[in-house]
């Protein structure tokens, strides 16, 4: 049995489980193809185990698949698919939410790793045996839940080492600079969602981030696949979208708080990120939640 196999008989044994012991990890077990739904990413490292999925961010699209990782670095909102996945072989991968802090430590011990030009905010690739040994590692601790409190934070350690030594490195390393190309555009992201109601200034988040409006243009679009103001728009809309399902608000007074002028112009665009108009897509997600998976 391979490391893989093993790590995919760890995440199903736990895969009921909500909350998992081991911080910051989680598991996704899914038994069917799902429809295109909408997200928004947190910095994250998660590993496919079995099955497939395709990622929509801006305008591209990634696929990937057991023995694959994705791993993305900033806020970025996407389109989520499903696309391989049985009862008997349902789509299995975990997600490790990053801690800036603790690849920072990591970083102090490694030398010789420069500040790298950002190209994208997100990467996939081929998982090698060193990575998925220290996946298993990590993982291994839900079937020993009394070792968590001592071991969890060495392993995790040593997963983010050998992520750092591998294709990823370059981007893993990015988030952990204080003062890295990454870290002024998640700052201007940053920004984005907390004022997201207002009027965005393009010129004022390019001083943000400490770049030349060119610039910052320029490698914005690289990390999040999307201009400002798309990235301000789809903000807008997943906050809405949240308003609807929480406080069954009209969909026009949810338009008018989230900072759109027009009513009409809202539900357009709600429907075209979402694939529903606004009050129908609330209505479906207000069931989901109510009777559960």
């Amino acid at each position: 049995m391979t490391d893989l196999d093993d790590l995919r008989a760890i995440a199903l044994r736990h895969a009921s489980f909500q909350e998992l012991a081991v911080p910051r990890l989680r598991v996704f077990c899914i038994d069917q193809p799902t429809e295109t739904a909408a997200l928004i990413y947190e910095p994250v490292v998660c590993p496919v185990l079995q099955g497939r999925k395709r990622t929509f961010i801006g305008d591209g699209m990634i696929e990937y698949g057991a023995g694959e990782c994705i791993l993305v670095a900033a806020e970025v909102t996407a389109m989520g698919q499903v696309c391989e996945a049985a009862a008997d072989e349902p789509y299995t991968a975990l997600n490790l939410y990053l801690d800036p802090i603790l690849i920072s430590a990591l970083l102090l011990d490694m030398n010789g790793f420069g500040d790298r030009p950002v190209q994208s905010g997100f990467v996939v690739a081929k998982a090698n045996p060193a990575v998925l040994e220290a996946w298993r590692r990590l993982a291994g601790l839900l079937d020993r839940p009394e070792e968590i409190a001592v071991m969890a934070s060495h392993l995790e350690h040593e997963l983010m080492f050998r992520l750092l030594m591998g294709p990823q490195g370059a981007l893993l390393r990015q988030i952990a600079g204080a003062d890295s190309r990454l870290s002024h555009i998640r700052r201007a992201m940053a920004r984005i969602r907390q004022h997201h109601t207002e009027h965005l200034s393009i010129e004022a988040m390019a001083a943000v981030a400490g770049m030349s409006l060119s610039v910052f243009h320029r490698r914005f679009k690289a990390v999040t696949g999307l201009s400002p103001l798309q990235y301000q728009k789809h903000i807008r809309l997943h906050e809405a979208r949240r308003r609807l399902v929480a406080d069954h608000r009209e969909a026009a007074i949810v338009a008018y708080a989230v900072g759109y002028e027009s009513a009409s112009q809202f539900s357009r665009e709600y429907k075209r990120l979402f694939g529903a108009p606004p009050c129908r897509d609330a209505d479906t997600l207000q069931t989901i939640v109510e009777t559960g998976p």
